[in-house]
């Protein structure tokens, strides 16, 4: 059996304001969002200033990356969304 698929990118650069809810919602216009998620530091709690946003599809996905390259995210440009996509092991 296949391994079901993830279509996920990695979003640097975050302000520490942003929440899972503020990245969902900024990126939810290019596509259906299983999961938003900013990593957090283990002993303070704070934002380590990326997350992941995982979409359902790979148009949804590749639209986000292209869309939200260089946008404005709660007083902070995006420098970079790269794609992190994994399938039964294989990572593009």
């Amino acid at each position: 059996m296949a391994a079901e698929v993830e279509y996920r990118c990695f979003v640097g650069g975050l302000a520490w304001a942003t929440t899972d809810q503020s990245l969902q919602e900024a990126f939810s216009q290019y596509g259906e969002i299983i999961d938003s998620k900013i990593i957090n530091d283990r002993e303070t709690g704070r934002s380590r200033g990326f997350g992941f946003v995982t979409f359902n599809n790979e148009k949804a996905m590749r639209d986000a990356i292209d869309g939200m390259n260089g946008q404005d995210l709660d007083g902070r440009t995006l420098p970079g969304v790269d794609l992190k996509v994994a399938a039964g092991g294989i990572r593009f």
